[in-house]
């Protein structure tokens, strides 16, 4: 974590699909052997098999969970949740980490003026970054109301700290 940073143009780059950004954080962490993983699950219920599947987890190694949200839709934190929730209560987790865009850093969208976007047009790029994606303040209610069961979840807020000039 200590060796992320970005840029202002990463920030600026067009979206759709994964951005450079969350590019730059994957190759921080796969030579590392952290691995995207699902949790594959087969409950008996009434002698009836019921299968139980989680969604993707960006980054699993040992019994840690790590999911890494920069500019998705903030539903993405209870897809997030919910799979730490099931890896921890099907005991193949001890603990879920998110890493997503801190309080700083949309106010300071607004001071970088406007980007061209997919469709060719200007607007000011915190247009980019709106109000219902992933950031702290749409992370922390969701914790607050215990929506990762009790799975422990570390939580990390990126910065404009961590900007490189």
């Amino acid at each position: 974590l200590r060796d992320f940073r970005f840029t202002v143009e990463d920030v600026k780059m067009p979206g759709g699909g994964e951005s450079i950004i969350t590019k730059k954080f994957d190759t921080l962490l796969r030579p590392l052997k952290w691995v995207e993983q699902t949790l594959n699950a087969k409950l008996v219920v009434d002698k009836t098999e019921v299968q139980v599947d989680t969604h993707w987890v960006d980054f699993i190694k040992n019994r840690v969970a790590f999911d890494f949200e920069w500019n998705s839709k903030d539903q993405t934190f209870d897809r997030d949740l919910s799979a730490f929730r099931a890896f921890f209560e099907y005991g193949r987790l001890s603990v879920g980490v998110l890493v997503t865009r801190g309080p700083d850093l949309d106010p300071w969208f607004s001071t970088l003026g406007n980007v061209i976007g997919n469709d060719g047009k200007s607007r000011p790029l915190k247009a980019k970054y709106g109000a219902s994606t992933t950031r702290w303040d749409q992370l922390i209610p969701r914790l607050d109301a215990g929506r990762s069961g009790g799975c422990p979840v570390l939580a990390f807020g990126i910065t404009t700290k961590l900007v490189e000039r």
